[in-house]
């Protein structure tokens, strides 16, 4: 993501590379006079430890790492407002995921069982994935209330049925060939309702990004989602 991030940015008429690192000590690169904004692409410890860098700096920031948990946004949005800068976290950044995510959402109320299938490449440390957590809380939050969730008595196999977010079930797949692939299932008598969305190339969210680092710089507190930049 942080190359493709590079190469988005490098095309881009408006916005200007001052630096990148991957390796290297975020400190290294956030004194930095000229920037103004910091993309991070990592997880949620190495978001962690830049954050403070960058707000003590004046830096905004466009946050994509995953596995933020609500203790580490409420940190990040006392930060911001602390330091006077924007924050935007996103767990994904691919218009068509945040579309299925609202679509979910709107559907929630008329089920009662939901699971959320997500499968990443292998080398994806974490699991579940960022967006498919965001998926379950946004489709748990939208229906107002638990899912009703099978409770298996016999198990032959320890959490085969996936992880469990207010009563929606999380399955996580980690394979090569995969880039990032998310579907909710929705069940009734006799019926499913399957919403999917495939990421196909990393350069589908390059679009997401650069919409958030123009925004950033205009949105002082702690920004969640894409979906709240673009309005949805």
């Amino acid at each position: 993501m942080g190359a493709e991030t590079v190469r988005a940015v490098a095309a881009s008429d408006d916005v200007t590379l001052v630096g990148a690192t991957c390796n290297t000590p975020r400190g290294d690169l956030l004194p930095t006079p000229a920037g103004e904004v910091m993309v991070e692409f990592t997880h949620a410890e190495a978001c962690m430890e830049a954050a403070p860098l960058a707000a003590n700096r004046g830096i905004h920031m466009v946050l994509g790492a995953s596995g933020l948990n609500a203790d580490q946004l409420q940190t990040l949005d006392t930060m911001s407002r602390e330091h006077g800068v924007g924050v935007i976290v996103a767990p994904n950044f691919a218009l068509g995921a945040v579309v299925l995510k609202k679509l979910a959402e709107q559907a929630a109320a008329f089920f009662d069982y939901v699971d959320v299938v997500e499968a990443h490449h292998e080398m994806k440390i974490d699991a579940p994935s960022g967006f498919s957590l965001a998926i379950a809380r946004g489709v748990r939050d939208a229906r107002g209330s638990d899912f009703q969730r099978n409770e298996t008595t016999v198990h032959h196999l320890p959490e085969t049925r996936g992880g469990d977010v207010g009563g929606v079930s999380i399955h996580s797949l980690r394979l090569p060939g995969r880039s990032a692939h998310h579907e909710v299932i929705f069940g009734a008598a006799g019926q499913t309702l399957s919403i999917r969305h495939d990421t196909l190339g990393r350069d589908c969210y390059m679009p997401g990004v650069l919409r958030c680092v123009r925004e950033v710089v205009h949105r002082p507190g702690l920004t969640v989602g894409l979906e709240a930049v673009l309005g949805l």
